[in-house]
């Protein structure tokens, strides 16, 4: 143990962590706050509303990955949930969190304007993340839970207003042509991975070395100072975000549609108790759309735009397995990692930070070199991109397991093996993320634009809760350490081989895959409008906007 100034840690490492970690985040919120404090209109060549938006998204990132780093722990440690029970329950609420943006953007876009959804969005995660420090007695017995069940429900609809249009604001501050447009969203999503990487390791190591209530406690905090930099900061907006046609909400129909968010947090209170439920409505909504998407295509469409759309449905289909083994990080690796892996004395939750801090670093570097392979002509294809990622999610498993088989069973699994399936995992990430909305997008003809991203989310969703079940299977309870260790290593052999060997197929069909895209009679009239933030997006797991920000003239 060592004791620093206000806390004890259990090895330098955690200690020197949690102090950068500190540090970062307190140094981005001085900066933040000089910033949009200065009297001109713009510091250093953007619009201080940026840096409004930013400061806004850190803490609201903050707060998520805060929680999400400590969940599955709550629920097996102080729930009382077995491991199965817990990863079904993790899995349906990532599920349900990348199924609301579609209903907070629709609702943004058509009645109340971004900012006002942002705001909700907001106000109900501060009450979720506050709500989550009612712990209760523990145990499924305690009445609590319903507090518990309640908080869940308040984060994910709050997550589908705010997350949905916060991005869009930023490309609202811009015309379509400014060449500051990107390098905005790449200081917008330092935000992000900001907020992330030290959420998880301050709320990790609070949460688990103090009390649950601490690490949630802090999460709602840093929701609650998110929140309170928007209220204040809205003049720096320059009235952007505002609704489209404010008559469409006169007469009390604005509240209207904030009873129908609360009406959301209701069904989703529910959905999450009964976590089958979000399967069959994934299954029923999500089959539902390809058959009508393969419909429209085959009906409505000329050749070239129907056989985008083929390519489109491939793409979002292969995504589904990468998201299901990506998604495994905040679950079954997290509760691995806690039991079975010599973590040096850092608490398991804080290793949810090594994601966010290898995209930070990685990023710019892929940026550079897809920028110069196309240069020379060879920058892979999209298909090839996704195969490559697949490939990697799968390599990042088997890298563990042989990790862990090469040391033995009586000996924790040296702690260089959690990094290095991160890192695969993170490298995969951007080969697929990055790319997959963009493609959608390109390949999307404008009237179908929204269609196929609300495809493309349900696939997500359904990425996260394929991932809930695979975490579900590396459950051993009842089977004693080695044996529990072994169940979660046969589990990861097999999906790891499963994804490379997926992952391999689709880079083997890639150039017929591509060859359906007829990227070389791809016009702009063949295109949907851009959703903001798509230049950036894979800086998050599935981030940018849900819908274009303006709309061609039909």
């Amino acid at each position: 143990m060592v004791e620093g100034l206000f806390f004890t840690f259990g090895s330098q490492f955690e200690m020197w962590a949690f102090r950068l970690a500190s540090f970062a985040l307190a140094a981005f919120l001085m900066g933040g706050t000089f910033l949009i404090t200065r009297p001109q209109a713009e510091v250093v060549g953007h619009p201080k509303g940026l840096f409004l938006l930013f400061m806004a998204e850190m803490w609201e990132r903050f707060s998520y990955y805060g929680m999400r780093a400590l969940l599955i722990f709550y629920l097996v440690q102080h729930w009382l949930f077995s491991d199965a029970e817990a990863s079904i329950v993790y899995g349906a609420y990532t599920a349900l969190v990348y199924i609301t943006p579609v209903v907070g953007g629709y609702l943004a876009d058509q009645y109340i304007g971004q900012r006002k959804a942002v705001l909700f969005g907001a106000v109900l995660l501060t009450f979720g993340h506050f709500f989550m420090a009612f712990e209760g007695g523990g145990g499924q017995d305690d009445p609590i839970i319903n507090v518990f069940w309640l908080a869940l429900a308040l984060i994910i609809v709050g997550s589908g207003f705010l997350k949905a249009n916060i991005s869009v604001i930023v490309g609202q501050l811009y015309t379509r042509t400014d060449v500051r447009r990107d390098p905005a969203y790449t200081i917008f999503y330092m935000g992000i991975n900001v907020g992330a990487a030290t959420a998880s390791i301050i709320c990790g190591y609070l949460g688990q070395t103090y009390g649950w209530q601490y690490g949630f406690g802090l999460a709602g905090f840093g929701m609650l100072i998110g929140l309170v930099f928007f209220v204040l900061g809205k003049p720096l907006l320059l009235g952007k975000g505002e609704p489209k046609d404010p008559a469409k909400i006169r007469g009390g129909k604005e509240w209207a549609i904030y009873g129908a968010g609360l009406a959301m947090v209701a069904l989703c209170w529910f959905a999450i108790q009964y976590q089958a439920m979000v399967g069959y409505v994934l299954g029923a909504f999500g089959g539902g759309l390809v058959l009508y998407v393969l419909f429209t295509a085959v009906t409505k469409l000329q050749s070239q735009e129907r056989d985008r759309i083929f390519a489109a449905l491939f793409l979002i289909l292969t995504s589904i397995v990468f998201w299901a083994l990506f998604e495994q990080a905040g679950s079954s690796l997290n509760l691995f990692t806690d039991r079975h892996v010599d973590t040096q004395g850092v608490n398991a939750s804080m290793f949810q930070s090594i994601n966010a801090i290898y995209i930070v670093l990685l990023a710019p570097l892929f940026a550079m070199l897809w920028q110069g392979l196309g240069k020379r002509g060879a920058e892979p294809s999209t298909p090839l991109k996704f195969g490559l990622g697949i490939v990697q999610v799968g390599l990042g498993f088997l890298a563990l397991v042989w990790g862990a088989n090469s040391v033995g069973v009586d000996v924790a699994v040296p702690v260089v093996f959690i990094f290095l399936i991160y890192l695969l995992h993170t490298t995969g990430e951007l080969c697929l993320s990055p790319v997959g909305l963009s493609a959608m997008n390109r390949l999307a003809p404008a009237h179908m634009a929204s269609l196929i991203m609300g495809t493309w989310f349900f696939a997500s969703a359904t990425g996260n809760f394929a991932a809930g079940l695979i975490a579900a299977a590396t459950g051993g309870e009842g089977v004693g350490e080695e044996a529990g260790r072994d169940v979660v290593l046969g589990v990861y052999s097999t999906v790891g081989w499963f994804a490379v060997a997926v992952g391999v197929g689709v880079m083997v069909i890639s150039p017929l895959v591509k060859k359906l895209m007829h990227l070389d009679t791809l016009r702009d009239d063949n295109v949907g409008d851009d959703l903001e933030g798509q230049s950036e997006a894979g800086l998050e797991a599935q981030q940018a906007g849900v819908h274009p920000s303006t709309r061609p003239a039909e």
